[in-house]
């Protein structure tokens, strides 16, 4: 069985729900990432900050990235997945909310990120197939 922890990209990084736009920004280009799990206080996942929610939800309405935090951009229930999860579970989570990055969670600690990349390298081209279909439909 292939799990979530076997597919997942390791060594995910929080970024505090505090830290501004700015920071987020620079962390998310030192990691060579896309996206970064926000946590609140007791590192527990508040929600998603993406470079896109950085560009479209800050820099494109006239705010200040310096001033806006990563926890003012946090909507909706946070998803993730136990890193024991069967790949059919990441792809049912990740299909039904319409997510391209599921956070990892092990013993309630971040281990790791699940993106499209990650899947593609794991998945066979129907399996692929059939997720972008799920996650990109609009209905």
């Amino acid at each position: 069985m292939t799990t979530a922890g076997d597919i997942m990209h390791a060594g995910a990084q929080w970024i505090p729900a505090t830290e501004t736009l700015d920071r987020a920004a620079q962390l998310m280009a030192r990691l060579n990432v896309g996206a970064l799990p926000i946590s609140d206080k007791t590192e527990r996942l508040c929600g998603i900050l993406t470079d896109r929610d950085i560009v479209v939800g800050c820099v494109a309405k006239g705010h200040n990235p310096s001033k806006v935090t990563a926890g003012d951009m946090a909507q909706g229930t946070p998803r993730w997945i136990d890193a024991g999860a069967d790949v059919s579970q990441v792809l049912e989570e990740m299909e039904s909310h319409q997510i391209r990055r599921l956070p990892v969670i092990r013993n309630k600690k971040l281990v790791g990120m699940i993106s499209e990349a990650d899947l593609a390298k794991h998945l066979t081209d129907r399996q692929m197939a059939d997720f972008v279909e799920k996650v990109y439909a609009r209905g």
